[in-house]
């Protein structure tokens, strides 16, 4: 199955089983981005939160335009933080992002309940870093990239280029098929 990819400077479709990372600044257009991957040539939309509450991403999925009938959030920060909370069809929660095994759990799910053509952003690895440790989310980012591959869906992960050393990026940057960069003016580069 071949995905539609419509972020400018990258190639104009991935096959199935793509999993790219975003490398942004921190206060980088990432929404723009993110938006652009999860609503093109899509039946179903995962977004796993570990930096925004589920309220957040819906309010970004409405500004951009984002059709929230196709999507379910996984929101790993209200419970923590002690946020009302309401699970639905639409939105399911994890008790804190250092929870890699329940993340990764919830995305089998979704891939698992859901037909078509499947997309999956993770924002962000940073954060899965900060609360858990660089090999858990290492770990994590690698059972999710299986999982694409075995229910041809394709992923975006977000990750800080401002705050991990360089060997934090190699590392990582090497799991994916393909690197997006975000350059502070907007501007985006890519190799796939």
């Amino acid at each position: 199955m071949e995905y539609t990819l419509a972020i400018e400077n990258t190639p104009e479709t991935v096959p199935g089983g793509t999993g790219l990372l975003l490398f942004h600044p921190s206060i980088g257009e990432t929404d723009r981005i993110d938006t652009q991957f999860l609503k093109t040539d899509t039946d179903h939309l995962l977004v796993i939160s570990t930096r925004t509450t589920a309220r957040e991403v819906e309010q970004k999925l409405e500004h951009y335009e984002v059709d929230e009938d196709r999507a379910t959030i996984l929101d790993t920060l209200s419970v923590e933080r002690g946020y009302t909370r309401r699970q639905s069809d639409h939105v399911r929660y994890v008790s804190t992002p250092e929870d890699l095994d329940a993340i990764v759990e919830q995305t089998r799910e979704f891939l698992d309940s859901h037909d078509g053509k499947l997309r999956v952003s993770l924002d962000s690895i940073t954060e899965m870093i900060y609360y858990a440790d660089e090999e858990g989310a290492r770990e994590a980012v690698v059972e999710i990239l299986e999982l694409l591959d075995e229910y041809d869906a394709v992923g975006l992960f977000h990750m800080d280029n401002s705050v991990h050393d360089d060997s934090v990026y190699d590392s990582f940057s090497e799991l994916f098929d393909g690197v997006i960069e975000l350059d502070e003016d907007g501007s985006v580069t890519s190799s796939l």
